[in-house]
């Protein structure tokens, strides 16, 4: 293999109470540590994890092939993340490099012969330091394509003859699962919204609203029914959370319309959420001949990943009341709103500076 070079309805006032109960049973251990987890995980001027890189390999009829390496240029300290080609697959020539954005572009030709690529294997070094997988796509000289995805688990793959429909749908699942359980705004969304629920029959309808709201523009957008700019989306995004931790400080004698009636705005929310899993997806791309398949199943990572990360609350939740917390519960609420807006800030200066 050919390493190639590094890159660059109950009373108001019981309402009210069980509300603060409810705070106070499950929120300040749980959020504190939810808090310091994407503090610690979200890359710069971002809560999401950093995007995957992208590597396409299209075939000539001469069994040359043009590769592209692309990547970000926000990478994890001491990673080192490149492509290694076939050995039977020599370069022609030096790679040449061009920036797009905060991404990295690395271009070259290698010669597969007669027999061309299908049955070499391709590998990518490095994605578990760099905690990013690897989009590759494969065009083939008779017009075949072939999209697979390379994580840590599985750095390598044999050049396929045609593309598996299982291999889409593992791949497409796991994309949503990880991107879910590594985009800390959405998760202290969810999180509030579990803080908001008093009970398990709200906490379900508004959870499953959530649900169906983001599921509807993720598919609209996917399809190229939507076509938003992503950094104007992801500051509206910070502001959800803001707004719903804002909601959750509030100390009113009688509950508010959202606190009543919290699945309308999981709801119009998930709507907004929904294009923001959009971009992601976006970053990727969708196999041709199985678009429906990847996006289905992109979508089910996600609601398995959020569906997992609820179980866990509630399953803590118990263990969370027999702890002794000293500390108000308002701190924790406090530091879920401090995060959102400084990621509102954030995104919004990105936005005015692009």
């Amino acid at each position: 293999m050919n390493a190639l070079p590094r890159q660059a309805a109950i009373p108001p006032r019981s309402a009210a109470r069980a509300l603060h109960a409810c705070v106070r049973r499950r929120g300040l251990p749980l959020v504190l540590a939810l808090l310091l987890a994407a503090i610690a995980g979200a890359p710069a001027a971002s809560a999401h994890p950093l995007a995957p890189a992208l590597l396409q390999l299209v075939e000539q009829s001469d069994g040359r092939v043009e590769v592209l390496w692309k990547r970000s240029s926000l990478s994890v300290p001491g990673s080192d993340v490149k492509p290694v080609v076939p050995e039977a697959c020599p370069p022609l020539g030096p790679p040449r490099f061009e920036e797009e954005g905060v991404a990295v572009l690395m271009r070259f030709t290698i010669d597969c012969g007669e027999e061309g690529l299908v049955g070499r294997p391709v590998r990518v070094e490095g994605l578990g330091p760099a905690r990013i997988d690897t989009l590759v796509r494969i065009e083939l000289a008779d017009g075949r394509h072939i999209q697979r995805v390379l994580r840590r688990a599985e750095p390598s793959m044999v050049v396929p003859a045609r593309a598996s429909r299982l291999d889409v749908f593992v791949d497409y699942l796991t994309i949503g699962f990880e991107h879910i359980l590594t985009g800390a705004d959405h998760l202290l969304f969810v999180f509030g919204l579990f803080l908001l629920c008093v009970s398990t029959r709200p906490l379900v309808q508004t959870i499953t609203s959530f649900t169906v709201g983001h599921s509807i523009t993720l598919s609209l957008a996917a399809l190229g029914y939507t076509n938003l700019p992503s950094g104007p989306i992801e500051v509206l995004i910070a502001a959800s959370v803001l707004m719903l931790a804002v909601e959750l400080a509030r100390d009113e004698a009688t509950p508010s319309w959202m606190r009543r009636h919290p699945w309308p705005m999981a709801l119009g929310f998930g709507l907004l959420h929904g294009m923001g899993f959009a971009g992601a997806l976006r970053e990727v791309g969708l196999p041709e001949g199985e678009i429906p398949m990847a996006l289905f199943s992109f979508n089910v990572g996600i609601e398995l990943g959020q569906l997992a990360f609820v179980l866990a609350l509630v399953a803590l939740a118990p263990l969370v009341r027999r702890l002794p917390v000293p500390v108000p519960q308002r701190i924790a609420v406090y530091a879920m709103g401090s995060l959102a807006a400084f990621w509102m800030i954030q995104r919004g200066a990105a936005v005015l500076g692009a």
